[in-house]
């Protein structure tokens, strides 16, 4: 794999990157990278969570000088949410450049955007409508723009966004360099790639690459009424740090965050009915780590960017493959481990092959931890807790309890009640949850055959039975 550092990159962009964690290039970076930091054109074929923000994020702050005082390089995103997460990794990548970074998007208060603008910030991220606001109001100066970026541009074609785009990039300097990065290719988005860049360098990404090898993937087989306590017995065994927990409706996000907040766990959900803040307030708790799981839709986490998840569980199997490569991307990020797990319904088990056709690789079956099992987990973190407060802390008041606790008890009676008192046991409240039909059942070319011939035999004992009514 190569790592960031074969690039000839400013040493305040790789000290930037070390401190975000990033060392090893994902396959888009390693693609793209050579050709963009010489000023080509590009047009990358790549899903969500492979990696593309830091492929033109190196690249713009690269080419931003931070001690001219106007806009030099410009991202356009779908949508608010998109467009913060974008500014704050460009953000992290321009730290130690001292790169200004802004967000333009609607909904937020416009005039104090203008004032944001004033100051002339060496990067703006927003959404075209916005974007064209400012532009017709004259509030914000793109005539030293040097790169453009198009990010998710099928998603903008498919929010009815492409004119808009046009229009921004008819009004930006015709020498710059222009990357557009796509999760597929509408012939309106390659038509618009032709009209407005220079010879640009085409690459794809393949779906069997954006799997991250660094995540473990399990699957285990169990029915719709016994899925919400196989979770909660995989939640005790595994005590991740952070997880996320994928739902196939809003209404089951909402179910299941409920229904885990009931059973102890700290856990909210997101999905597109919520409000923007709303929707920010979950996911900055749950990057602070007030939040254990986060529960979610899979559009409602569409480009989560969220370092440290540990698990994800796939609480229902997508029914699109690509889809489970990006819920699974959320973890096993910037070289680190992770871990998927996905239930499956025994008549879902189709999907499944589906799934394991599309990243190349067999994923291992796993049982549903035991009571036993999901206890002991618990007790682990215990001990972890105990082991960091007898490392990282002065104990010297608490000693004279500890040993008058020691002289009247038994050692191992001592540290037994100290860890039940720090063991979660597992919760057994019972909660209402809505069951969710399993995905229709695959059908394959034998028991599509099958049921030709089933059709065929049903057919021809009518037509026995007419042919011989009248003889009987």
């Amino acid at each position: 794999m190569v790592k960031f550092q074969d690039f000839q990159l400013s040493p305040s962009i790789l000290k930037s990157l070390k401190r975000i964690g990033f060392e090893e290039t994902t396959p888009i970076q390693e693609q793209s990278l050579p050709f963009s930091l010489a000023g080509r054109d590009i047009i990358g074929q790549a899903q969500t969570g492979t990696g593309k923000t830091a492929a033109f994020g190196i690249p713009m702050v690269e080419r931003t000088d931070a001690r001219v005082k106007a806009p030099q390089g410009l991202v356009i995103a779908p949508t608010r949410e998109l467009a913060i997460q974008v500014s704050e990794e460009l953000h992290k990548i321009g730290y130690d450049k001292k790169v200004q970074v802004l967000a333009v998007y609607g909904g937020q208060d416009i005039q104090r955007q203008i004032r944001a603008l004033k100051k002339q910030p060496a990067i703006i991220v927003g959404t075209p409508g916005r974007l064209l606001d400012h532009m017709n109001r004259k509030t914000v100066d793109l005539s030293r723009i040097r790169i453009v970026v198009l990010d998710e541009a099928d998603e903008m074609l498919n929010m009815g966004f492409i004119e808009d785009i046009e229009a921004i990039l008819e009004k930006l300097p015709a020498e710059r360099q222009t990357l557009l990065f796509s999760a597929t290719m509408p012939e309106r988005i390659r038509q618009t790639a032709l009209r407005f860049m220079k010879n640009p360098e085409f690459i794809k990404i393949r779906s069997k690459e954006m799997t991250v090898p660094q995540i473990d993937q399990y699957f285990v087989k169990v029915e719709e009424k016994d899925k919400f306590d196989a979770l909660t017995r995989f939640l005790d065994y595994h005590s991740p740090d952070l997880a996320i927990v994928f739902g196939r409706t809003k209404r089951r996000v909402d179910e299941l965050s409920e229904a885990l907040s009931i059973r102890g766990y700290t856990a909210e959900g997101i999905h597109g009915d919520l409000s923007q803040a709303k929707r920010l307030s979950v996911l900055r708790k749950f990057k602070e780590g007030n939040i254990d799981v986060l529960v979610a839709t899979d559009v409602a986490a569409r480009g989560l960017d969220i370092s440290g998840v540990t698990h994800v569980y796939n609480f229902d199997i997508p029914q699109d493959p690509e889809s489970y490569v990006h819920r699974i991307g959320r973890t096993g990020r910037a070289g680190n481990s992770g871990m998927a797990v996905t239930f499956v319904a025994p008549r879902e088990m189709g999907y499944l092959r589906e799934v394991e056709k599309t990243t190349g690789r067999r994923m291992r079956r796993i049982d549903v931890p035991s009571l036993k099992e999901a206890i002991e987990g618990q007790q682990r973190l215990a001990m972890e807790k105990i082991h960091a407060a007898i490392s990282e802390n002065d104990l010297s008041l608490y000693r004279e309890a500890a040993e008058e606790l020691l002289s009247e008890s038994d050692p191992v009676a001592v540290v037994s009640a100290a860890l039940k008192l720090l063991t979660k046991e597992p919760d057994r409240t019972p909660v209402k949850l809505s069951s969710e039909r399993p995905l229709p059942a695959k059908r394959t070319a034998k028991n599509r055959k099958t049921s030709v011939k089933q059709k065929e035999a049903v057919n021809g004992q009518k037509y026995f039975r007419r042919k011989t009514a009248g003889k009987r």
